[in-house]
């Protein structure tokens, strides 16, 4: 298993740079792809396409991908795009309290 932790900022502004982070995330580990989301504080729906192509390259790699830690207001925004199933998003996965 391999995690990947996002920073406390993941908007339009910083998506291409962790975009490029990815690929080397997917292929330093084996199993499941963990993505610690609970230093999230600023995001947008760019943060949800960066999760989903994680989840992507991830299950490209044969790999399982799992989200952590995410905000309450990531799973409402995951939710709103249709894709919170996909993103494994569920009450366990959240950050305590959120």
């Amino acid at each position: 298993m391999s995690s990947l932790q996002l920073p406390a900022s993941a908007t339009l502004e910083q998506a291409a740079a962790l975009a490029e982070t990815l690929p080397e995330a997917v292929a330093s580990g084996t199993g499941v792809l963990s993505v610690d989301a609970s230093a999230l504080q600023a995001f947008d729906t760019s943060t949800i396409a960066l999760l989903m192509q994680a989840r992507r390259l991830a299950g490209a790699a044969g790999r399982g991908f799992e989200l952590v830690g995410a905000p309450a207001k990531l799973a409402e925004l995951a939710r709103l795009y249709g894709v919170e199933e996909l993103l494994s998003l569920s009450s366990s996965s959240r950050a305590p309290g959120a």
